[in-house]
């Protein structure tokens, strides 16, 4: 009886379409990080990507609300659906503001922090349709790049913030890079918790 159903399925597809559609938007941030000339075209697109994500999540939600028997825990399926939303938000977030805040040039820090996303978003990508046969062993090395990113994510945000502080900024320019790369890294974090909940689930079911 417990067993999934056609049903069921529908959400590991949408949490793979999800991750699709923060890989895409990792691939317009580190393009834009690429060729300072693309940054407001592509945070146009990564905000309408933004929106997409957020009906998908809407879409999970709503399914899960009404979905009598779930192929996971409905805690699981609660918690990585807003993870991998988050994940979108806090990059989005960062390249609009990367536009608000009129900003002449794209650090070395942001090129540093956006190949780190791409490549967590990558994994994700990769990961997320290995979930529904919940094997540790398949999804463990995922989990692994990931936290290892997060870690160089961390590592790149704080020299950049250090060196904000050299005295080499204005003070205003010190609040608007800060800002940037603490919404980056937070984007990074993000990814880490999307390891850590797949990892989760898989662990539980194992």
């Amino acid at each position: 009886m417990f067993k999934l159903i056609p049903s069921d399925e529908k959400f590991f597809d949408m949490f793979e379409h999800s991750a699709e559609l923060f890989h895409k938007g990792s691939l317009l941030l580190r393009e834009a990080a690429a060729d300072f000339s693309l940054l407001k075209d592509n945070a146009a697109k990564l905000e309408r990507l933004e929106h997409d994500a957020d009906e998908v999540t809407h879409e999970v939600l709503v399914r899960l609300d009404k979905c009598f028997i779930t192929p996971i825990d409905r805690e699981d399926i609660h918690r990585l659906a807003l993870a991998l939303d988050d994940c979108m938000d806090q990059m989005e977030a960062a390249m609009d503001h990367m536009v608000l805040y009129r900003i002449d040039h794209i650090s070395e820090p942001v090129k540093g922090l956006a190949a780190c996303l791409e490549a967590q978003a990558t994994q994700i990508k990769l990961m997320m349709p290995l979930l529904k046969d919940l094997k540790w062993e398949a999804i463990r090395p995922y989990c692994i790049e990931i936290n290892r990113l997060e870690n160089e994510a961390d590592r790149i945000t704080r020299q950049a913030l250090g060196d904000l502080f050299d005295g080499g900024f204005t003070p205003m320019d010190v609040i608007k890079w800060r800002d940037i790369y603490e919404m980056l890294e937070s984007a990074s974090d993000k990814c880490e918790d999307v390891a850590g909940f797949v990892e989760g689930i898989v662990l539980k079911h194992a």
